[in-house]
C-alpha cells in the first residue's frame, strides 16, 4: 500500500521563505505547495514548486572530491575521498596558511542568503570566520545588500529598508524601487496585491514594465543608473510644494543643524566657546533669535524651543567674529533645486508631469512604505543612490510609523555569530578598509574585486586561502575571467556546494552539501510582518541526504573541530549550540520538533520606538552619532566625498563616456528572471523547459534597426568582452536600453539543453561584460545594471562547454 505524508514546512530557496506543505509518497518528496495558514504562505513561486527536481537531480554532488591535477589543467582529476581525509587536509592547509601569513590570509565566503538556502548556516559561517581569526567575509554585500542595509546606516543607524521593513498591510502608498517582488520575494508581491485591492497606491521605478509595474499608479521608466537624480527630483517637488513633514525634520533629523560656510563642517558648541563641547551641534532658534546647542549624549537642545530654523543664512558669533552658517535643510533644498522636473525628464527619461504627479501621490496617500533591491546596488553610484532615496524618505516623516517603514518586533535570541572572538587588531585588517573606509569593509564584508587584487598583487597582504559555501563568484560577480586567474593562484581553496559550478571547479577540495529539504533549518522570525516575526519554525528534513552529502551546518561544526576550534562550537554539538541560540526565546529544538508548523512567541508591535525615553528621561533616538536621521554626513566630507547625496552620472554611460557611444550606442542593464535563483537551478527540467536559452530584451524599433528578429542569436559587446543570447522583443524598454540575464552555465540533459562555457568571451555569462574599473568609489559595487554595449545579429549561439 502506498504511504502518503504531509509535512508543514517552508521554502528556504530565497528571501521570501514562503510557508509551504510538502508531500511525500512512499518516503519520496513529490510536491511542495503553498500553505495559506503560514504568514508567508499565500503563494509559492515556480522555483519552490520544482524543489523535488532539485533534491533528485542526477548531477548533485554526493561525495567529497579532491583535485589531483594542477589548476591550469582542463581536467581537475577529481577523485573521491572520505570526509575524514577532507577535513584533515583542509585543517592542515588552512592552519598552515594562518601560521605562515596570518589568519587574515584566508577569506570566508558564502552565497547571498537572500537568494539561497545558505541562510540556515549564515551565523555559523560567521562564527567560524571569527574563531579562525579572519576579518574577511565575502557575501556579495556590495551587490546584494549595500544599499538597503549598510549604506543607509550612515543616515538612519540601521538598514533602510533592510531593518526598517515596509509595513505593507497598513501602507497608503507602496514604492518599489529597483525591486520586482514578483520574481524575488513572492510574499511581498501577494501582500502588495492585497494592499492594492484595499485601495493603496503603487509606485514602481524600473526600466522595464515588469511584474507589479503593470498595476502601478505610477511606473517611472528611469534611465539605468540615474535613480539618484530621480530621488532628488521628487524631493525637489516635495520641498517646493511644502509637501514635507517639517515637525519630523526638526525633531528627528539633523535638518536644523547649522553648517559652516567656510569649511562645510557642522557648527559645534566648541566653535562658539573654547570650553564648549566638540560633539554638540548647533541650530538656530527663530523665536529667540539665537543659536541653541544640541547635546547628542543627552538627546536634547539646551532650549525648549520648537521653532528651529530649517532655512536661512545666519551669522553666529564666535571667538574670532561671526561664523556664517546655513541649516542642513537649506543645503538640502539648494541641492534639490538643481533637479526640477524638467531636468529629471532630460536626465532620467521620466516625464516632468509624472515626477510631479508621483510626488503628489507620495504626499497625499501617505504613509509611504518602500522597498528596494539590487537594481539600485549594481551601480557605479550605488551609495549616493541609496542616500538620495533615504533623503526623500525622511521628507515623508513616515519612519517607524504604522504603514511606513518600521522595525518589526523580534523574537529574542542569542547572537551566535561570534563577533567577540575576533580581536580588534584583526578586524582592522579587513580588505578594503584602507582604500574604501566607508564601504562594506567597515562591516567586515569584502568585495570580489578586493579579493582578486590581494591574491594577484599581495596588497595590502596576500590572500592565500578561501573557504566558500555555495558562492559562485565567477558567475554572480563581474570580471569572471580575471577571477578565474586569481582563484588559480590560491594555495588552498575549499568549496561546499550542491553542484560542480564553474567556481567550484577552481577548488582543491569540493564538499557535497545537502539541499535544504534534506536537513533541518531553524528560522527565528520571517522578516515580513509583525505576525510573521512572531513565528519560530524548525524546518524538518523531508528525506535522507543524497549519497554522503552533509548540511552546511554539519560541515561547519566538523571543520571547526578539525581546525582545533571546537571550544567555540560546543565541541561539535550542534543541538546544544542551537538551543543556546534559542534560549532567550524560551523555546528549544525539542519544542519545535513537536510542532513542524512552528511556535509563536508573543511580541508587542510598537511604533516610533526612537521616541521612547529611558528611566533617566533620555530619548532612545536612532543609531547615528546624533541619535537623529543624518542627511549631512561629515564622515563623507572627511573622506573627500560630498556630504549630501548629489547625483553622480554612471561612470560608463552615454553622458560620461561620449567617446564610446559611436561603437557602443546602447545602455546595457540586466534583470532577474522568475525561473532561477541567480546562477542556480537552470539544470532543472521543469524550469529550463520554460526558458531553454539565455535571452536579451530589446525594443522592437531597436531590433529592426539592427536587423534582429525575435529569437535570433545576438552578440552583446561591451568595452570589456562579448557574450551571446537570444533576442526577445520588449516594447516597454527605452529604445536605447537592452536588458540581459546573468547566471547561465548549467546543462539540463533531460531536455537536451546545453551547458555554456561561462569563462570565455562569446559564452553566455553576462557578467563577463563588466569589470571592476568603473566600480562605486565608496562601496566597490560593480555597474552590472548600467553600462554601454553594442548588439548585433549572429548565426551561432554561445559557446557550449566541453
Amino acid at each position: 500500500m502506498t504511504s502518503h505524508e504531509e509535512i508543514s514546512s517552508y521554502c528556504p530557496l530565497c528571501t521570501s521563505r514562503c510557508g509551504a506543505v510538502a508531500s511525500l509518497e512512499d518516503g519520496r518528496f513529490t510536491e511542495l505547495r503553498p500553505d495559506p495558514s503560514h504568514p508567508t504562505g499565500q503563494a509559492l513561486c515556480i522555483k519552490g514548486k520544482m524543489a523535488p527536481e532539485l533534491v533528485y537531480h542526477p548531477d548533485r554532488l554526493t561525495r567529497p572530491l579532491k583535485r589531483t591535477r594542477p589548476k591550469g589543467d582542463p581536467d581537475p582529476g577529481w577523485v573521491p575521498i572520505s570526509w575524514e581525509e577532507a577535513f584533515r587536509i583542509a585543517a592542515e592547509k588552512l592552519n598552515g596558511i594562518a601560521a605562515r601569513s596570518g589568519p587574515e590570509a584566508v577569506v570566508f565566503g558564502t552565497a547571498s542568503p537572500s537568494t539561497s538556502a545558505t541562510v540556515d548556516a549564515q551565523p555559523w559561517i560567521k562564527r567560524l570566520q571569527h574563531a579562525f581569526g579572519s576579518p574577511n567575509f565575502c557575501i556579495s554585500m556590495e551587490l546584494c545588500g549595500w544599499g538597503r542595509y549598510l549604506a543607509s546606516h550612515y543616515s538612519y543607524g540601521a538598514g533602510l529598508p533592510g531593518d526598517y521593513m515596509p509595513d505593507i498591510e497598513h501602507a497608503g502608498v507602496l514604492l518599489f524601487w529597483g525591486y520586482n517582488p514578483t520574481v524575488s520575494r513572492i510574499a511581498h508581491a501577494t501582500a502588495a496585491a492585497a494592499a492594492l485591492k484595499r485601495g493603496a497606491k503603487l509606485i514602481v521605478v524600473d526600466p522595464r514594465n515588469a511584474g507589479l509595474a503593470r498595476k502601478a499608479d505610477h511606473w517611472l521608466r528611469v534611465r539605468p543608473g540615474t535613480d539618484g537624480a530621480l530621488a532628488l527630483g521628487l524631493a525637489q517637488v516635495m520641498i517646493s510644494e511644502d509637501w514635507y513633514d517639517a515637525a519630523f525634520l526638526r525633531d528627528w533629523t539633523d535638518a536644523p543643524f547649522l553648517v559652516r560656510q567656510d569649511n562645510g563642517r557642522l557648527l559645534r558648541a566648541g566653535d562658539l566657546d573654547p570650553a564648549g563641547s566638540k560633539e554638540s551641534r548647533v541650530a538656530w532658534d527663530a523665536t529667540a533669535g539665537r543659536a541653541v546647542v544640541y547635546d547628542p549624549a543627552a538627546r536634547r537642545y539646551d532650549s525648549g524651543s520648537k521653532d528651529l530654523s530649517l532655512f536661512g543664512d545666519y551669522a553666529v558669533e564666535g571667538p574670532q567674529g561671526p561664523i556664517r552658517c546655513r541649516p542642513v535643510f537649506q543645503r538640502v533644498a539648494d541641492l534639490c533645486a538643481a533637479y526640477p522636473p524638467s531636468r529629471i525628464e532630460e536626465l532620467c527619461g521620466v516625464p516632468a508631469a509624472e515626477v510631479v504627479a508621483t510626488a503628489r501621490t507620495i504626499r497625499h496617500s501617505r504613509p509611504l512604505a518602500f522597498h528596494s533591491w539590487s537594481g539600485l546596488e549594481h551601480q557605479s553610484n550605488a551609495t549616493q543612490i541609496s542616500l538620495a532615496i533615504g533623503l526623500l524618505y525622511a521628507l515623508t516623516g513616515d519612519l517607524d510609523r504604522r504603514g511606513g517603514n518600521t522595525i518589526f518586533p523580534k523574537v529574542p535570541q542569542n547572537d551566535v555569530s561570534g563577533g567577540e572572538l575576533l580581536a580588534p587588531a584583526q578586524r582592522a585588517k579587513t580588505l578594503g578598509l584602507a582604500s574604501r573606509p566607508l564601504g562594506p569593509a567597515r562591516w567586515e564584508s569584502v568585495t570580489s574585486g578586493e579579493i582578486y587584487d590581494a591574491i594577484e598583487s599581495g596588497s595590502p597582504y596576500p590572500v592565500r586561502g578561501l573557504v566558500a559555501f555555495g558562492a559562485n563568484l565567477l558567475l554572480a560577480h563581474a570580471d569572471g575571467i580575471r577571477g578565474q586567474a586569481a582563484l588559480a593562484q590560491l594555495d588552498f581553496y575549499l568549496h561546499a556546494d550542491l553542484f560542480m559550478t564553474p567556481t567550484a571547479q577552481m577548488a582543491d577540495i569540493v564538499l557535497p552539501v545537502t539541499s535544504a529539504f534534506e536537513t533541518e533549518g531553524l528560522k527565528i522570525g520571517f522578516d515580513f510582518s509583525p505576525e510573521a516575526q512572531s513565528l519560530v519554525q524548525l524546518r524538518k528534513a523531508l528525506v535522507p541526504p543524497r549519497g554522503e552529502a552533509r548540511s552546511d551546518c554539519e560541515i561547519i561544526f566538523s571543520l571547526a573541530q578539525a581546525l582545533g576550534l571546537g571550544e567555540h562550537f560546543w565541541q561539535g554539538d550542534r543541538e546544544a549550540a542551537q538551543n543556546h541560540q534559542l534560549a532567550p526565546s524560551g523555546l528549544t529544538l525539542a519544542d519545535l520538533r513537536d510542532e513542524p508548523g512552528g511556535r509563536r512567541v508573543a511580541l508587542e508591535s510598537r511604533y516610533r520606538k526612537f521616541a521612547d525615553s529611558d528611566t533617566q528621561g533620555r530619548l532612545r533616538g536612532l543609531g547615528t552619532p546624533s541619535g537623529k536621521v543624518e542627511l549631512y554626513l561629515e564622515s563623507f566630507l572627511e573622506q573627500g566625498h560630498n556630504p549630501l547625496p548629489d547625483y553622480q552620472e554612471p561612470l560608463v554611460s552615454p553622458r560620461s563616456r561620449p567617446d564610446l557611444t559611436a561603437r557602443f550606442p546602447f545602455i546595457l542593464t540586466c534583470a532577474k528572471d522568475s525561473l532561477s535563483c541567480e546562477s542556480q537551478m537552470r539544470g532543472l527540467p521543469g524550469l529550463r523547459s520554460r526558458a531553454p536559452d539565455p535571452v536579451v530584451e530589446l525594443h522592437p524599433t531597436t531590433a529592426a534597426e539592427q536587423g534582429i528578429a525575435a529569437g535570433d542569436w545576438v552578440r552583446i559587446e561591451t568595452p570589456v568582452s562579448a557574450v551571446r543570447a537570444r533576442a526577445k522583443l520588449n516594447d516597454s524598454l527605452d529604445p536605447e536600453v537592452v536588458c540581459g540575464q546573468h547566471g547561465w552555465w548549467q546543462a539540463c540533459d533531460e531536455i537536451g539543453a546545453p551547458a555554456y562555457d561561462a569563462l570565455v568571451p562569446e559564452g553566455a555569462n553576462c557578467n563577463l561584460l563588466i569589470d571592476h574599473d568603473a566600480a562605486d568609489p565608496i562601496s566597490g559595487s560593480a555597474p552590472l545594471r548600467a553600462y554601454l554595449c553594442a548588439i548585433a545579429r549572429v548565426d551561432e549561439g554561445p559557446r557550449v562547454a566541453s
